[in-house]
């Protein structure tokens, strides 16, 4: 049964780590969200690390000064994980029998912020997809793009059986409150085409695993937070642990209300799919 907290203080006693998501939880894509701060503040005073898991498909060294800039300092957090850095990881050290079989031409659907992406992996990055030993998907240059923009690509891709890598498994995310697609939607559209894909980070149980391994904690002791019942949710239940979604970021249009979480909406939202713990308007303490 989903609980409806006043805050997280009502329901850390029992919680040894903290899983938090980032975009639509601590911050907008633009701005950090003073009570999301304040509340990794407060865990801290608590002494209950957080593990900042993201699905950015960015690696961490990129991520972090973002997050300094905003106000999210590195002193709040003791580990830091993006689905980025786990498919750079991938691709650099060819660990899993899908990467060591990816090739070495890699045709990329990226946007213009993520050109540096490759740097360090010894890829060569094509421009025609005729060329192309694998897909590598990143994300989109403009809010405008739809994934019907890249069927020509994909198509091709997929008559030549091309393995498709994500580095990003969200469908869409409200930077400032637009939505855009993510590589996420580009990559379930090619595997409905039955292309075959690799994709790392939430819901995904390879990013939870490294995260329990460098802390040391069992999944049960540990909370999920984060404001997508498809990856945050659904990881965390994944796992065996407990999840706390945060009902004002992309299910804010369907969630919120001016009293707070609609929970008959709520009821049909997780109806047949993953449902959890705990429920709040906004992340705060």
């Amino acid at each position: 049964m989903t609980q409806f907290p006043a805050g997280l203080e009502a329901i850390i006693g029992d919680v040894d780590l903290v899983v938090m998501d980032l975009w639509g939880c601590m911050h907008d894509g633009i701005k950090a969200y003073p009570a999301a701060v304040e509340t990794l503040r407060r865990l801290k005073q608590c002494r209950i690390p957080v593990a900042l898991v993201s699905n950015a498909p960015r690696r961490i060294e990129t991520v972090r000064p973002r997050l300094q800039e905003m106000g999210i300092g590195d002193d709040l957090y003791e580990g830091f994980y993006t689905s980025g850095e786990e498919v750079w990881n991938h691709i650099a050290r060819r660990d899993l029998p899908g990467y060591a079989a990816l090739g070495e031409k890699a045709y990329q659907i990226i946007g213009a912020q993520d050109r540096t992406f490759t740097h360090g992996l010894e890829l060569d990055v094509v421009h025609d997809i005729d060329h192309a030993d694998f897909l590598l998907v990143l994300g989109v240059a403009s809010p405008d793009d739809r994934v019907a923009d890249f069927m020509p690509v994909l198509e091709k891709a997929r008559a030549r059986n091309l393995t498709l890598v994500c580095a990003n498994p969200d469908l869409v995310v409200h930077r400032g409150g637009v939505a855009e697609i993510c590589a996420g939607a580009i990559a379930e559209s090619y595997q409905q085409m039955g292309g075959s894909i690799l994709i790392e980070g939430k819901p995904h149980a390879g990013i939870y695993r490294r995260v329990l391994a460098d802390f040391g904690v069992p999944a049960e002791r540990l909370i999920g937070i984060g404001d997508a019942l498809r990856t945050d949710v659904a990881g965390a239940k994944g796992i065996g642990a407990k999840s706390l979604l945060i009902g004002g970021g992309i299910h804010h249009a369907v969630l919120l209300t001016a009293q707070g979480i609609d929970q008959a909406a709520l009821a049909k939202l997780v109806a047949g799919g993953p449902q959890p713990d705990f429920v709040l308007p906004y992340l705060r303490w």
